[in-house]
């Protein structure tokens, strides 16, 4: 685990039901990198990757040869909303676009199934903040995350 970065460069806030009593949680230096990635870096990776959703264990993965190199794991909430938690990615694959692919593919996975999308994963929010045609996927009574706000 890292250690968190400092509070005031990215603040999210949370809804009451995530636990955190000011309404904010801190950010670990590898979700900083991944926020960073998909504010950084719209393209796509520059090797191809395919991507399975497991639904059996709740995860997308993003698969290279044999290898899993990302994943976002969610929660089947009711038939028709996914709950996003957290995405991750290798360090070695981190900075390349794959969780910017990532993110955009299971949300096209999504769209394609219907459903909608509580967004508690701040690398999601900030990639849907960055990309508005995905904003129609947020449920409107449980969006998760509210908007985040970064300083450069």
């Amino acid at each position: 685990m890292t250690e968190p970065i400092e509070p005031t460069r990215y603040a999210f806030e949370y809804p009451d039901e995530a636990g955190y009593p000011d309404g904010t949680g801190t950010l670990s230096q590898d979700q900083a990198i991944l926020i960073d990635e998909v504010i950084d870096d719209p393209h796509a990776p520059a090797f191809d990757f395919y991507v399975v959703n497991d639904e059996a264990t709740g995860i997308y993965e993003a698969i290279v040869g044999d290898t899993r190199i990302a994943g976002l794991p969610y929660n089947v909430a009711g038939a028709d909303r996914l709950v996003l938690l957290a995405t991750s990615v290798l360090p070695e694959f981190r900075g390349q676009g794959v969780a910017t692919e990532l993110i955009r593919r299971v949300l096209d996975d999504v769209r394609t199934q219907g459903k909608t999308v509580t967004a508690m994963c701040p690398i999601v929010r900030t990639f849907i903040e960055r990309n508005p045609e995905y904003v129609d996927l947020i449920d409107p009574e449980h969006p998760g995350r509210t908007k985040s706000s970064h300083r450069a």
